[in-house]
């Protein structure tokens, strides 16, 4: 295997070995100038576009400086969407999954009591929005006594969305001697501010911002008519022909006008905007992450909080009234190195806010003239064969890593007096496994889950088959992923 090249910052093995089964070998601009600093444990402002790989510039320090014997909280991860809340707690598991680091979610319109069973177990790491965060202190279920690391991300979009009152409030309530991080695509006074009063001497850090946007992504434009823009979509998506392609709306109400008239037309599609439930909009996220389907329709909802790789294009039905929406919808292709295109439908309504995007990017984008007749019949037989044919899934993030790994569930919990102690050494005690092979440890009220790692699930699942707890036989199964 080649040399794995986040082994410079001095990180512990177990670590690096994760990061090179979730693909990671080679840091990223912002990942080499932020880990040094937070391993250092200086704070830091960041100048960012998304698709940096900050979670990681700010995860894997995290991840190292977790002590795993403290039970109570020692980062906090404050994010603006419940979707990218998600994905943050995804990848920080990742990271950390050999180390054992539990983290846990919290979020708005997931029920409470379930969030509150999850944090009454060791936990390492709060990824969460700052309503549902500052709920939780309050209720007394968010323990912040050991918390000395905190992440403010997309702080930008935290601004946008009114909830930089709340995160100052939690900032207030947090232990004084802590490193933060703060994250920003773009950098209002506001945000600034805010840095600058709860930081010391913070390091700023700005990650070639200007050529993340630009020369990643080919940006496009099309001067349309209203009502001549689903004829040009249409029109667009035959020549463009994308693998994978997020098409962004205004409002809810247009998502699911375009989404119904695209699957009429047989287009392989779903939607994702503020209206739907949680469970359906997160379903919607991990399908398309999957490669289930090609087309996601999408409020600014989705402009936050889509971590894949090869999306190869972005297509702005509506155009944003904000600059810095662009930037962040057109953040989601071109991403971790690779190409994207990103196109916005123009009215002759429209031209102020396209004038203020070429501004912020200081460029000019590149008027198409729309497709001939010509030009969509060449190209229409390729369009009809994708159509026609089944995306091919795609592995998800981590499969490499789960493979070393197996969950066990375990038919007793706290109401038996079940303890994560007693299933450590029962567990370390059968050959050929040690403690380190023992991950994460969930006990509920009737049922327990244990990780067993390194390969070792198999000898574990087998030893524990007709094994008894506190003089009572306990059923074993394996928990299929």
């Amino acid at each position: 295997m080649d040399k794995n090249n986040f082994q410079q910052f001095k990180i512990s093995e177990v670590i690096v070995d994760a990061l090179t089964s979730l693909g990671y070998t080679e840091p990223t601009p912002v990942q080499k100038q932020i880990i040094p600093l937070a391993l250092d444990r200086k704070d830091i402002i960041v100048k960012s576009q998304t698709g940096s790989g900050k979670t990681a510039a700010y995860g894997i320090p995290i991840c190292e400086g977790i002590d795993w014997m403290e039970n109570k909280p020692q980062a906090l991860i404050l994010v603006p969407t419940r979707e990218l809340a998600v994905q943050v707690k995804e990848d920080i598991s990742n990271i950390g999954r050999l180390k054992r680091i539990k983290v846990s979610a919290v979020y708005g319109r997931q029920p409470i009591a379930t969030q509150v069973t999850d944090l009454k177990q060791k936990t390492h790491a709060v990824v969460g929005t700052p309503g549902r965060v500052k709920d939780h202190i309050e209720r007394g279920t968010l323990n912040i006594s050991q918390i000395n690391y905190l992440v403010i991300d997309e702080a930008d979009e935290m601004l946008n969305m009114g909830f930089i009152e709340q995160v100052s409030a939690i900032i207030k309530l947090l232990p004084e001697e802590r490193v933060t991080m703060l994250f920003s695509a773009t950098m209002p006074d506001e945000v600034k501010d805010l840095a600058l009063k709860y930081m010391i001497d913070p390091v700023d850090s700005e990650i070639n911002s200007e050529r993340i946007s630009t020369d990643n992504i080919k940006h496009f434009l099309y001067q349309v008519e209203e009502e001549d823009k689903f004829t040009l979509l249409t029109d667009v998506t035959v020549v463009e022909n994308p693998d994978s392609c997020i098409i962004f709306c205004r409002t809810k109400e247009r998502v699911d006008m375009l989404y119904d008239r695209l699957r009429d037309l047989k287009y392989c599609c779903d939607k994702i905007h503020g209206g739907l439930e949680q469970k359906d909009r997160l379903k919607a996220m991990n399908r398309f992450r999957r490669g289930e389907f090609r087309y996601l329709i999408a409020t600014n909802l989705a402009a936050r909080g889509i971590d894949i790789d090869d999306i190869t294009l972005v297509l702005n039905y509506d155009i944003p009234f904000e600059k810095e929406g662009y930037v962040h919808r057109t953040g989601r292709t071109g991403r971790a190195g690779g190409e994207g295109r990103a196109i916005t439908f123009v009215t002759s309504h429209e031209e102020r806010y396209l004038r203020e995007i070429e501004e912020y990017l200081g460029m000019e984008i590149t008027v198409l003239t729309p497709p001939s007749k010509e030009e969509i019949f060449h190209k229409n037989s390729a369009f009809t064969t994708k159509m026609n044919t089944r995306p091919v899934a795609k592995e998800e993030k981590g499969a490499l890593l789960n493979q070393q790994i197996m969950r066990l569930r375990i038919n007793s919990g706290k109401k038996k007096n079940l303890r994560a102690t007693t299933l450590v050494g029962i567990i370390s005690n059968i050959e050929g496994v040690k403690e380190q092979d023992i991950g994460i440890i969930t006990i509920m009220d009737t049922l327990s889950y244990v990780e067993i790692l390194n390969g070792k699930g198999p000898l574990v699942m087998k030893a524990m088959k007709n094994i008894t707890i506190k003089g009572k036989t306990m059923k074993v199964t394996v928990v299929l992923k």
